[in-house]
């Protein structure tokens, strides 16, 4: 599920599985049908 935060003034959408923001609804519930809930592999 998508959570939607504000910060800095603006709306995030944020993964529940690994806490990653996106700006874009549409680009969070894409990630998070594939989301494996594991930190984001490119971030090492």
């Amino acid at each position: 599920m998508v959570a939607q935060t504000q910060r800095d003034n603006q709306t995030w959408y944020r993964c529940e599985e690994c806490g990653l923001l996106f700006d874009d609804r549409g680009d969070a519930k894409q990630h998070e049908t594939n989301c494996d809930a594991e930190d984001p592999s490119y971030i090492q």
